[in-house]
C-alpha cells in the first residue's frame, strides 16, 4: 500500500511538472505569436504605402496614345 501511494504521489508531481511546463510554453507561444502578428501589421502598413506610391506614379506617367 505504501509503494502505491509513493507511486501516485510521484506520478501527481509528473503531471504537476508537465502542466507547468505547458504553461511555460504557453506563455511563449503568445508572446511569438503577439510578435509575429505586430511584424505582420507593419508589412502590412508598408504594403499599402508602396501600393499608393505605385499607383500615384502609374497616374504621373504619359500615356502612349
Amino acid at each position: 500500500m505504501e509503494s502505491e501511494l509513493e507511486f501516485l504521489e510521484e506520478e501527481v508531481h509528473q503531471l504537476v511538472r508537465l502542466y507547468q511546463n505547458a504553461c511555460i510554453e504557453n506563455t511563449k507561444l503568445r508572446q511569438q505569436i503577439a510578435e509575429t502578428n505586430a511584424r505582420n501589421e507593419k508589412l502590412t502598413e508598408k504594403i499599402h504605402i508602396a501600393s499608393s506610391r505605385l499607383e500615384i506614379l502609374l497616374k504621373h506617367l504619359p500615356d502612349d496614345e
